[in-house]
């Protein structure tokens, strides 16, 4: 083998290697697909584009009022302030799926967030995570197709999902990691370096 079919070898395993993982037909498992590509409504009921957070680092939560993890509030408030300026968005989804913990109106949910919180990221209208009525959003976030690895069902509330500038999944943390947690931290600060693409 000569030199040159060496390096040609080399440079090809290097590729692979970073392009991600393939199935065994083929396909990539790494998610190349845009979730910001639907138009969902904010709290006040008003229609926003998401591929306007195009550009921006976002954490997409799937929030509730009255779980046992209702308090990571406060550290995703914490988060938004402390990376905003260097892109970090968060985007708060109340849902109702599990075990009636998100009861409350629009209004009562932003009431409550407001006062209780002081949440200034944006919080949209509520939603369905699971099931029959899933918003099409979270179709995406589940479905291996838009989230690689990262998909699969909404097992509870809080679940966090890092979008990175391009709009592609970049990380999951369940329930139980808090905002604050290092891991979660590190991948904020790493999305955040990351050129649009």
């Amino acid at each position: 083998m000569t030199a040159w079919t060496m390096l040609f070898v080399a440079i090809l395993a290097l590729a692979l290697l970073l392009g991600g993982c393939s199935t065994a037909d083929g396909t990539s498992t790494t998610p190349t697909k845009s979730v910001l590509r639907h138009t969902m409504h904010n709290i006040d009921g008003e229609p926003v584009n998401l591929a306007e957070y195009r550009g921006q680092v976002a954490l997409i939560v799937n929030v509730a009022s009255k779980c046992g993890f209702t308090s990571q509030y406060e550290g995703l408030e914490a988060l938004y302030r402390r990376y905003r300026e260097d892109g970090l968005v968060l985007l708060g989804f109340p849902a109702n799926n599990f075990m009636g913990q998100e009861p409350g109106t629009n209004e009562e949910i932003k009431t409550f967030c407001s006062t209780k919180y002081d949440v200034t990221f944006p919080i949209f209208a509520k939603i369905s995570v699971k099931g029959k009525d899933i918003a099409p959003l979270y179709q995406d976030l589940v479905s291996e197709e838009y989230s690689g690895k990262h998909g699969g069902s909404i097992k509870w509330n809080f679940t966090k999902f890092l979008v990175g500038r391009d709009g592609i999944v970049r990380a999951r943390f369940g329930s139980r990691t808090k905002p604050l947690d290092p891991q979660v931290v590190r991948a904020i600060e790493a999305a955040v370096k990351e050129p649009m693409g």
